[in-house]
């Protein structure tokens, strides 16, 4: 039996209940998102952007689904402390896929900005969230995205209207709490308007020693002249399973920062995808992996410049150790018309053992003859030439290593522009290495 059966006989059975406990413009989609599932099944890895990752594996187990939307006994309020020191944020919670809103932090945003559940965002101004929501995330060609569409009941909303500047950065804690094994499909929608700017911090941890399977789609759009700097943090334990597509639309002269940093995990899969449709838009992706034992990272991204005057730079850098697996496949596509593109994509690795397995697949497809692109990669171990030289000035062996890994790793943090946060995952990467960072430190949940 294929692993999307299971799913499919789920919605027959749960279907009005799924529709029941979310809002009528994320069930306006629901059924067609069921027959794309249908149609397509999971994909297997004869599939070019699945090749290096088992999807019908990962969706084989038989995992609970809290579709009825029980009480999650949890107040992360008063259990989580795991802030970054000297980062003033504006701190929010999703718990699972809902948002916690039973004790919401005074506001400290500007007038207008709207962090919120989607679903009764969705219920508020059903409109607003109808033009955006399910309209980037194409389910006619992903199925893991139709499965999230046809199961998610609520999620996040961020919302930054026209012009508005959003000085202090808005923290989203997403918590896995559950006493069984869970699966969690968590919906995120990101508006920022025309002239508006806005920095998100994205953190996901694990509050229980149980199995998670999470599906997560997140649609970010930005207007003319908008900007945002968007955070993602993976700090969860070895039995965590996340599969994330995230669909980003820049329009004229907007400009995106995306840092991805994968510190602790299972399985993750991350789908990346951007399209620019204004001319002089700027991005900029930047991914570190670091990953040990049996843990499975694989990036997949895809930059389509669809008009001209617009820069992408793209950086992914894994350290991968023990028995770990890493996997990057990176497409930037130049359509006719995008001239004067600069492109430039960077996928670098380093493998600290011989059982450590990395692929990787950057591609440029270029349809414009009036461009600057470029693409690279290398897989290789640490310097033996490096290590040399530094145990000869008396650094052990397991110290010049990691010094050597930590000045790889670097490259990818020093990019990130919020100095607190840059600091802390200094310390954090270092820790990570030194093999202490089994848990996010001050976190009490995890205790």
């Amino acid at each position: 039996m294929k692993s999307e059966s299971q799913y499919i006989d789920l919605y027959r059975q749960a279907g009005e209940m799924i529709a029941r406990h979310s809002a009528p413009a994320m069930n306006a989609v629901r059924d067609a998102a069921f027959g794309d599932f249908q149609r397509l099944g999971f994909p297997s890895q004869k599939v070019e952007r699945y090749k290096y990752t088992d999807i019908q594996q990962l969706f084989a187990p038989d995992y609970g689904l809290n579709l009825n939307r029980l009480d999650i006994p949890v107040n992360p309020y008063d259990a989580f402390r795991c802030d970054v020191p000297n980062l003033s944020t504006s701190l929010y919670f999703v718990v699972n896929d809902m948002f916690y809103d039973r004790l919401m932090p005074k506001s400290l945003l500007p007038e207008g900005v709207v962090v919120q559940s989607l679903c009764k965002y969705a219920q508020q101004r059903p409109d607003f969230v109808a033009k955006y929501y399910a309209r980037l995330a194409d389910t006619k060609e992903d199925a893991v995205t139709a499965l999230n569409t046809m199961l998610a009941q609520d999620g996040l909303l961020v919302y930054v209207p026209r012009g508005v500047n959003v000085d202090r950065a808005i923290q989203i804690i997403n918590i896995l709490r559950a006493d069984v094994e869970l699966m969690v499909n968590r919906r995120v929608l990101i508006v920022i308007e025309d002239g508006a700017d806005a920095k998100l911090l994205f953190c996901d941890h694990a509050a229980d020693d149980r199995a998670f399977l999470t599906t997560q789609v997140i649609e970010t759009y930005l207007g003319e002249n908008a900007s945002l700097e968007l955070y993602c943090l993976e700090e969860t334990h070895y039995k965590n399973t996340r599969v994330s597509n995230l669909y980003i639309e820049q329009q004229a002269n907007s400009r995106l920062c995306h840092h991805l940093i994968t510190l602790h995990n299972g399985t993750t899969r991350n789908r990346t995808d951007l399209v620019f449709k204004g001319e002089g838009a700027e991005c900029s992706l930047n991914g570190c992996v670091i990953a040990d034992r049996t843990q499975h990272v694989d990036n997949n991204t895809l930059i389509d410049h669809q008009a001209a005057h617009c820069t992408s730079n793209e950086l992914y850098k894994y350290v991968l150790d023990e028995q770990a697996t890493g996997a990057f496949a990176g497409k930037v596509l130049v359509r006719p018309g995008a001239q004067k593109t600069v492109s430039q994509e960077r996928n670098q690795n380093l493998c600290a053992t011989r059982e450590a397995r990395m692929y990787t697949q950057p591609m440029l497809e270029i349809y414009a003859d009036d461009v600057k692109c470029s693409h690279g990669s290398t897989v290789g171990q640490l310097n033996d030439a490096a290590l040399f030289y530094m145990r000869q000035r008396g650094i052990p062996l397991h110290e010049a290593k990691l010094l050597l890994q930590l000045a790889f790793a670097n490259e990818v943090i020093d990019q990130i522009t919020l100095t607190p946060l840059r600091d802390r995952l200094h310390y954090l990467v270092e820790k990570r290495f030194r093999g202490e960072l089994s848990k996010c430190e001050g976190c009490k949940l995890c205790k």
